[in-house]
């Protein structure tokens, strides 16, 4: 008797051991992958599954099994008289059209093009000197598992309902004492919204307060994430420069005398370093109150200063005016897959707000809200924030004395002060995006400066972003080592830097 015709596409299925599946699962697996790229078409009949296990030397039950699922997954049909088919109306045979030419460059919204065109680099947290990773090896994931288990146990039927969009009652009051203790911000439970991280704040945050089209000052050079956030809030972006005392408002003001809104870091500018000066936060303070605009406040990696007193952030020195919302993060303390931040507004924008995330994704997992609310309430995290900040001071010391020892006066070194990373300006002349790449080859994650710019106006010294949180102190001279080697290939006479009005630059 013919074999129906889906046996030569059946006996090409190959079960492998080593891919963590079972064979039922990549049996599965492989009828749908053959069902989408048109192999089995509707109404084509399958092997009875004693025939296919016998071809395929499996156990009749794997096969019967996998049968099982996919009839229930509406994949097979049975019918009296015709056994078991592909699901679907058989299609009537017509010649078959060529298919035009797939082209990238059409594929997916006009949006998400720009966005592809926009999109960071990867990053690579296990890699030496990555800017932007915490001390991934510090986290504490005993106390961790022991809290998520608390709350799993005595978790209710109620808790798998939807909550309040703004976040976790207890986990909004840890926070709100938290800045409060921390940042000088004084600031209700009810101001305080949980999002999934930086990102997600910044884009909420841009969604309550500025219309599609609306002009926004941007740091430049600063962070692509926020950037891709207020691309996605369909926002016109207008790079506004940075220099040794933040970013300079008046120049955003001559580019755009029309925005109402301001994204900074004005505690630890990224990727610069730079401290903003008092005057220029009172000067952006008063621009918004003037404007009847708003700044967005990042208060990117503030928990590590080095030197000096913490500086005050600016919702704090902005009061009761609530011009400024304040954008937070566990990423810089925690772990960046945790995907926790959170956002405080003003009073008359709360009801915006959460409109706007109610229409978004709704809430943050609340294991993972319950889990951070005892974190924080019991008082772990400040804990684990003074162990982070000996640690941090340590790597960070070996990170200087490395760049030191062996640089040999070659490279300007700034933003020590503050922060998770350093900012090593080049001899002049050197292409530091050529040196990024040769260096990322040999698997150590520095960054070029450059890659975080958008005006080619405004001339910069080349420079690599030096990330030390993750990096053990033993790692850095072999590390740094490899970053002198690409950065020797061509030397040539160090560019000019003008004079810092911030004390944490150090010559090297």
């Amino acid at each position: 008797m013919a074999r129906p015709p889906a046996y030569a596409i059946w006996t090409q299925f190959a079960p492998s051991r080593d891919k963590g599946l079972t064979i039922q699962e990549q049996l599965v697996r492989f009828f749908r992958r053959e069902v989408a790229n048109g192999a089995l078409r509707p109404g084509i009949r399958v092997p009875a599954s004693r025939a296919l296990a016998q071809e395929l030397k499996l156990a009749r039950g794997t096969v019967s099994g996998a049968y099982e699922r996919l009839a229930a997954e509406g994949f097979l049909v049975t019918r009296h008289g015709f056994g078991t088919l592909v699901a679907g109306t058989p299609l009537k045979s017509q010649p078959v059209k060529a298919k035009p030419p797939f082209s990238t460059e059409r594929a997916g919204s006009g949006r998400a093009r720009e966005l592809m065109k926009a999109s960071p680099r990867q990053t690579h947290a296990d890699w030496p000197l990555t800017p932007g990773v915490p001390a991934l090896d510090a986290f504490p994931f005993a106390l961790w598992a022991r809290l998520n288990a608390r709350f799993h146990r005595r978790q209710s039927a109620a808790d798998l309902a939807y909550s309040e969009p703004l976040g976790y009652g207890p986990l909004r009051e840890a926070i709100a004492a938290y800045v409060g203790a921390a940042r000088g911000i004084i600031s209700s439970p009810e101001n305080v919204l949980v999002t999934t991280g930086t990102q997600a704040a910044t884009f909420i945050a841009a969604l309550v307060v500025a219309d599609a089209g609306e002009g926004v000052f941007v740091e430049d050079p600063g962070y692509d994430g926020t950037r891709l956030a207020l691309r996605l809030a369909n926002l016109r972006i207008v790079a506004t420069r940075v220099d040794e005392e933040g970013l300079d408002i008046a120049d955003g003001r001559s580019r755009d005398p029309t925005a109402r809104l301001a994204v900074v870091s004005p505690s630890h500018q990224f990727p610069t370093g730079v401290v903003m000066s008092l005057a220029r936060r009172l000067a952006l303070i008063e621009w918004a109150r003037d404007a009847a605009g708003y700044i967005i406040e990042d208060d990117y990696d503030s928990e590590f200063r080095y030197d000096g007193e913490p500086v005050a952030s600016l919702k704090a020195l902005d009061g009761v005016h609530g011009r400024v919302l304040y954008v937070g993060t566990l990423s810089k303390v925690l772990a960046p897959g945790l995907r926790l931040g959170f956002l405080i507004v003003p009073d008359e924008l709360v009801d915006a707000a959460r409109a706007v995330r109610t229409a978004l994704d709704r809430q943050v997992s609340l294991p993972l809200q319950a889990t951070v609310a005892e974190f924080i309430g019991n008082g772990h995290l400040g804990q684990h924030i003074r162990k982070l900040r000996l640690l941090y001071a340590e790597r960070r010391a070996a990170l200087l004395d490395a760049l030191e020892s062996a640089g040999a006066g070659m490279f300007h070194i700034s933003g020590a002060a503050t922060g998770v990373h350093v900012l090593c300006e080049l001899p002049g002349g050197i292409d530091a995006a050529a040196v990024a790449r040769k260096a990322r080859a040999r698997r150590i994650g520095v960054e070029a400066l450059a890659a975080y710019t958008l005006r080619k106006d405004v001339p910069r010294c080349p420079a690599l972003l030096l990330g030390f949180a993750n990096t053990p102190a033993r790692v850095m001279r072999p590390a740094v080592a490899c970053v002198i080697d690409a950065t020797r290939e061509r030397e040539e006479k160090p560019c000019r830097k003008p004079k810092s009005a911030t004390h944490d630059h150090i010559r090297i």
